[in-house]
């Protein structure tokens, strides 16, 4: 397991805790690097602990890529909510290859991990926070579209999260920031844009996988073909 050089207060915000304790950890984090936890408090002491022990484990090279893509936490987030909008959409009884604009996002976004496999470990999930501007900006335009080639529903992003959190326990965190919570646009394109803002999709994203994520820095694959599929 690889040991931080740094405090990760950043993934405690993702975990939810509060901005309070966040900044708490950080700058005991940051003391007892310099000055040993001898010198802590022990209820400080405690609070590190704590927090460090929400943190999931850092892990490199050979052991992070033991995983299969499919089988690692970012890849299995994003399918999660993918099983989701397919079994909201087939109670909607949409038309004959109708379909919806966030799970065409989902589903290449996948599709590019499935090719590329990367390494998927801390450094790549990191970056990959970026990807969710990028599918709000995308979302955004199919909206538009929809309204002409389609429809509006509503979809609560954060309940099929939520569901799961009250079963079991998950460091996952919502598909769209707060900020985006309360917005339930679900833009639907019916057959005939559909294979059109699936281009899109790949022409956007794809490259931005593969030029953003670390692991993939010195990846000697070819550009994803568009009738790769895997096997």
């Amino acid at each position: 397991m690889a040991k931080e050089s740094t405090h990760r207060a950043d993934e405690l915000k993702e975990l939810g805790w509060s901005s309070e304790d966040v900044a708490r950890y950080a700058e005991l984090w940051d003391y007892r690097q310099r000055w040993g936890a001898m010198n802590l408090e022990r209820e400080d002491r405690q609070f590190l602990r704590k927090a460090e022990a929400a943190l999931p484990a850092i892990v490199t090279g050979k052991a992070a890529a033991k995983k299969a893509t499919e089988d690692k936490s970012y890849y299995r987030r994003l399918n999660f909510y993918l099983q989701a909008m397919n079994e909201a959409e087939l109670a909607l009884a949409l038309e004959e290859n109708a379909r919806g604009a966030w799970p065409i996002l989902l589903e290449e976004e996948l599709r590019a991990l499935d090719y590329y496999e990367p390494v998927l470990g801390l450094p790549d999930t990191l970056k990959a926070k970026k990807f969710d501007a990028v599918r709000e900006s995308i979302a955004n335009r199919a909206s538009k579209l929809a309204d002409e080639q389609g429809l509006v529903v509503s979809f609560d992003f954060q309940a099929p999260l939520n569901a799961l959190k009250a079963q079991e326990p998950t460091k996952w965190r919502q598909l769209r920031e707060e900020d985006t919570a309360a917005d339930q646009t679900y833009p639907i394109l019916n057959a005939s844009v559909v294979e059109g803002f699936r281009q899109e999709v790949r022409a956007e994203l794809v490259p931005l996988i593969r030029e953003t994520l670390p692991s993939l820095a010195k990846t000697d694959k070819a550009d994803l073909p568009d009738d790769w599929n895997r096997a």
